[in-house]
């Protein structure tokens, strides 16, 4: 029968492992989330570009990614970069490469429903006075498709900082690497995992409410 006793957990010293974890786990996401968008932006305009040799690259791209577990990218970033560069790379910069390159291929297809829900009379009125391609993209289309889709973008961001606890995998320290290091320390496993279990979800309830806020004022604007 399994026996939980939470009354040996000293918070201080639980919070003095966990914190530099949340920390790595909090610049991973905010750095993905920016890359990948960034990233991903450029993506979802080469797919829209109807130009086959700026399509198939970024659909492949895409596509390939969408279809391949995250833990495996991991480790491969972290086992196969290194042979073939001759360098070691450490974990926390393996992660935060294949966060921001594996988070781009999700937030593309965000950006490109995102530019897809644009009404095109905008792109044309944006071409009858005078725009190019780029200033109409820069100036009309993505800063709409950008308010659209913050929910979305948002929520994504969520799933990325969950997805963090993936880094174990290749040894980083992150949010869930500090739950673990204190439960060995306290030879209480079990229950410094479910501690960090609540954690997280206190985290991604409260970002999911104020995301879920922000697109009901966002529909009212509309």
């Amino acid at each position: 029968m399994l026996n939980l006793d939470f009354a040996f957990l000293n918070w201080g010293v639980i919070s003095s492992f966990v914190a530099k974890g949340f920390f790595f786990s909090l610049q991973l996401t905010l750095v993905a989330m920016i890359g990948g968008i960034l990233i991903g932006t450029l993506l979802a305009l080469m797919r829209l570009s109807g130009k086959p040799w700026l399509v198939m690259p970024a659909a492949a791209y895409v596509n390939t990614l969408r279809s391949i577990p995250l833990v495996m990218v991991i480790l491969w970033f972290f086992l196969l970069i290194p042979l073939m560069t001759g360098r070691p790379m450490g974990a926390e910069v393996s992660a935060i490469i294949t966060f921001t390159l594996f988070e781009a291929a999700y937030y593309s297809e965000i950006m490109r429903a995102g530019i897809q829900s644009v009404a095109k009379g905008q792109v044309y009125a944006g071409y009858a006075v005078g725009m190019t391609y780029r200033q109409t993209m820069q100036l009309v289309v993505l800063p709409q498709a950008f308010r659209n889709m913050l929910p979305v973008l948002l929520t994504q961001t969520i799933i990325l900082f969950q997805d963090t606890s993936l880094v174990y995998a290749i040894g980083a320290y992150d949010m869930l690497k500090g739950f673990e290091v204190a439960g060995k320390n306290f030879n209480r496993p079990v229950e410094t995992y479910l501690v960090a279990a609540v954690v997280y979800f206190v985290i991604c309830f409260g970002l999911s409410m104020t995301v879920r806020r922000l697109q009901a004022k966002i529909q009212i604007i509309r």
